[in-house]
C-alpha cells in the first residue's frame, strides 16, 4: 500500500507528460520538440519520476531532483514541459520537515523559477509578472504543506495522548498495587521498627533498670496503636487521612522527625516554612524511609535532615553517622529490601532524582533534588516577536497569507502597467513602490489573525482607508482602483480568521457586514479619487448611487467566506470534542480500575494485616 502511495502520482504525471509529448497531443501552435529536445524531456521525466517516488522518505533530495528535472525539461521544451514536480516536492518538504528547512527549500525553488524566466524573457519589465506569479504559487504551496504538517502533528499528539491514557487504564491496577505496597512498606517499616526497638530495649533494661521496662513497653503499645491507625488509612479508612492531608506539610515533616528523635538522639533539622504540593509529599515519604533505615541499621547515631530551596528546586539531604554497634536483633529483617528503590520512585514520580550511598564520614547519605511546586514562580518569558511566532511557532501559513494578500493586487498592477497610457515608464517604478507599501501595510495585520482576530480585522479595514486620500494627493495614474480591488483579499482572510479563531462563533456575524461595507466604501472612494468614475455626473452623486448596490454585491462573498470559516471552526471543535471524550473516558476507566484494585487490596488487608496488628497491640499492653 505504501509503495502504491509513493509511486502512483509520479507514474500518472509521467504518463501525462509522455502523452503530451506525442506528435498529435502537443499544445496548439507550438512546434513539437526535436530529437535532442525530446531526449532531454525524456531524461527530465525519468529524473522527476524517481525523485517524486522518494518524496516521503527523502523530501529534500526529492526536491533537488525535481528542480533538476525542471531545469532540463523547461530548457529543452519550455512550451510543453509541465514542471509541476517541483511544486509536489516542495509540498512534501513542508509537510515532513521543520519550517527553517521548508524556507530554504522555498527559496531554492523560487530562485530556479526566476532564473528560467530571466533566461526566457530577459531583463526587463516583462519578467516581473512571471516572477510574481512564481513566488505566489510556490509560497502558497509551501504554506499548504506547512498547514498539513500542523494538522498531522496535532492529530499525532492527540493519538499519543489517547494511547497514553489507554496504557494508563491498562496499568492502573498494577500502578495502584505498587503504590499501596510502597505506602504499606513505609508505614509498617517505620512504626514496626519502633516497636521492635522498644521491645528490645525493654528486654535489655529488664535487669539493670527495671523502672524503664514499663515505659518501653508503653511506648511499644502506643506505637502499635499508631501502626494500626496508619494501616487503617492505607486499607481505605480515610477519615484520619483526610485530617492529615489538611495539615501543613512542614508541620507533618517536623512531627515525623520529632517522633524519630524520641527513639534516639534528637535529629538536627533544617526545613523551609512552606513545603506543599507533590514535592512536599515526596519529602515526607523520603524522610520517613531514610530515617527508618537509619534507625534500623544505625540505632542511637546522630542524624540530620536538611531541606533547602533554590532555583525552583528542593534540595533534600538525610545523613546519619556510622553505627557504633550492631543493630538490635531482628530489626534488620523488618524491611522488604525496597527502601532505596521506593525513595527513587517517590522522587521520580514528581520529576526529581535521588541518590543514596555512603557519606564522607562513613555514615549514610540520601540526597534528592525535587521540582519546587510551592516555590516562587519562574520569571515570565517575554513574548516572542511576530517573526519568532511565525517561524519558531511553526506558523509559516500566516506570513504566506500576508504575502499572498500583497502579491495578488500587485500582480494585477504589474499586468495593467501597459494600460497606463501617457505615463512615462520611468515614472511607474516609484508608483509601484508606493502601491507595494500600501498593500504591505494593509496585509501586515494578518500575522496576528490567530491570536487577535478582531484586532487584525479592524486593522485591515482601517489601513484600506489610506488609499483614497493617497490616490487623490499623489495623483496615481490610470485606473488604480481596478488594481487595488485585489486588495480586498486581505479583508476576506481577516473575516475568515474571525469566524475560525474567535470564541464568539456564530455571534461574529458583524465581521462580514463590516467587511462588505468597508470594502465598498474605500473602493468607491479610490475610484472617485483616480477618476475611474463616470465624468458625466458629479463623483459624489455617482458614489452615493453605487454604494448600496456594491455593498449588496459584496455581502454575498463575504457572508460565504464567514460561513466557510464557521464550518471549519465547528469541524475542528467536533474533532477536539471527540478526542476529549475519548481521553476522558480512558482516564475515567483508569480511575475505576484503580478503585477496584484498592477495594480488592483493602478487603484482603483487613483480614491479613489489621487482625495481626491488633494482636500485637494487645500483647504489648
Amino acid at each position: 500500500m505504501e509503495t502504491t502511495r509513493n509511486w502512483l502520482l509520479p507514474a500518472l504525471l509521467a504518463a501525462a507528460q509522455l502523452a503530451w509529448l506525442g506528435p498529435a497531443a502537443g499544445p496548439a501552435g507550438v512546434t513539437p520538440p526535436g530529437p535532442a529536445a525530446t531526449a532531454a524531456v525524456l531524461v527530465a521525466v525519468a529524473v522527476e519520476t524517481v525523485a517524486l517516488g522518494r518524496r516521503r522518505r527523502e523530501p529534500v533530495q526529492a526536491l533537488a531532483g525535481a528542480l533538476l528535472a525542471v531545469l532540463i525539461g523547461s530548457t529543452a521544451w519550455d512550451a510543453g514541459y509541465f514542471g509541476v514536480s517541483a511544486l509536489i516536492a516542495l509540498y512534501s518538504v513542508a509537510v515532513r520537515r521543520p519550517v527553517p528547512v521548508a524556507l530554504r527549500a522555498l527559496a531554492a525553488a523560487v530562485a530556479v523559477e526566476w532564473l528560467l524566466s530571466l533566461a526566457r524573457l530577459g531583463a526587463g519589465a516583462a519578467v516581473l509578472p512571471e516572477w510574481a506569479i512564481a513566488a505566489l504559487v510556490y509560497v502558497g504551496c509551501a504554506a499548504a504543506g506547512e498547514g498539513r504538517r500542523q494538522w498531522l502533528g496535532g492529530r499525532s499528539a492527540a493519538a499519543r495522548r489517547l494511547a497514553g491514557a489507554e496504557e494508563a487504564r491498562r496499568r492502573a491496577g498494577d500502578r495502584e498495587r505498587r503504590r499501596l505496597a510502597r505506602e504499606l512498606h513505609d508505614v509498617s517499616a517505620h512504626h514496626l521498627t519502633s516497636v521492635v526497638i522498644s521491645a528490645d530495649a525493654a528486654l535489655r533494661l529488664g535487669g539493670a533498670r527495671p523502672e524503664l521496662t514499663a515505659e518501653a513497653l508503653a511506648f511499644a503499645g502506643r506505637t502499635g496503636t499508631e501502626t494500626l491507625t496508619a494501616l487503617q488509612r492505607v486499607v481505605g479508612l480515610l477519615r484520619d487521612s483526610d485530617r492529615e492531608q489538611g495539615r501543613p506539610m512542614t508541620e507533618r515533616v517536623a512531627e515525623l522527625i520529632a517522633g524519630f528523635g524520641r527513639l534516639g538522639p534528637p535529629v538536627a533539622t533544617e526545613l523551609p516554612g512552606d513545603l506543599a504540593g507533590p514535592a512536599g509529599e515526596a519529602v515526607h515519604g523520603i524522610v520517613r524511609e531514610a530515617l527508618t533505615n537509619a534507625l534500623r541499621h544505625a540505632p542511637g547515631c546522630a542524624a540530620r535532615v536538611t531541606v533547602r530551596r533554590g532555583d525552583g528546586v528542593l534540595d533534600l539531604t538525610v545523613e546519619n553517622a556510622p553505627p557504633r554497634s550492631p543493630a538490635p536483633s531482628g530489626a534488620g529483617a523488618l524491611g522488604s529490601g525496597r527502601g532505596v528503590a521506593g525513595m527513587r520512585e517517590r522522587a521520580a514520580a514528581v520529576g526529581g532524582e535521588l541518590t543514596a550511598g555512603p557519606g564522607p564520614d562513613g555514615g549514610w547519605r540520601v540526597r534528592a533534588t525535587l521540582p519546587d511546586s510551592a516555590g516562587p514562580p519562574p520569571p515570565a518569558v517575554a513574548e516572542q516577536a511576530w517573526w519568532g511566532t511565525a517561524l519558531r511557532g511553526r506558523r509559516l501559513a500566516d506570513p504566506a497569507l500576508a504575502f499572498t494578500a500583497v502579491a495578488v493586487p500587485l500582480l494585477l498592477a504589474l499586468i495593467g502597467v501597459q494600460d497606463w497610457d501617457g505615463v512615462d515608464p520611468q515614472g511607474t517604478v516609484p508608483q509601484l513602490l508606493l502601491l507595494t507599501v500600501l498593500l504591505t501595510a494593509h496585509s501586515l495585520p494578518l500575522l496576528w489573525r490567530r491570536r487577535a482576530p478582531w484586532a487584525a480585522l479592524l486593522a485591515v479595514l482601517a489601513t484600506a482607508w489610506l488609499w483614497p486620500p493617497i490616490a487623490a494627493v499623489t495623483g496615481l495614474p490610470g485606473r488604480v482602483s481596478e488594481n487595488l480591488a485585489g486588495g480586498m483579499l486581505a479583508e476576506f482572510l481577516a473575516v475568515y480568521a474571525v469566524a475560525v479563531y474567535d470564541r464568539g462563533g456564530s455571534r461574529t456575524w458583524p465581521a462580514w457586514v463590516a467587511g462588505a461595507v468597508s470594502v465598498a466604501g474605500w473602493l468607491i472612494g479610490t475610484a472617485a479619487a483616480d477618476g475611474a468614475l463616470s465624468d458625466e455626473a458629479p463623483a459624489r452623486v455617482v458614489a452615493a448611487l453605487l454604494f448600496v448596490p456594491l455593498v449588496l454585491v459584496l455581502a454575498a462573498p463575504f457572508a460565504a467566506v464567514w460561513g466557510a470559516g464557521l464550518a471549519v471552526r465547528r469541524r475542528r471543535l467536533r474533532v477536539l470534542d471527540r478526542d476529549d471524550h475519548a481521553l476522558t473516558t480512558a482516564l475515567w476507566l483508569a480511575e475505576r480500575a484503580a478503585d477496584a484494585e484498592r477495594g480488592r487490596l483493602a478487603a484482603r488487608l483487613r483480614d491479613a494485616v489489621l487482625r495481626h496488628t491488633a494482636a500485637l497491640v494487645r500483647a504489648a499492653h
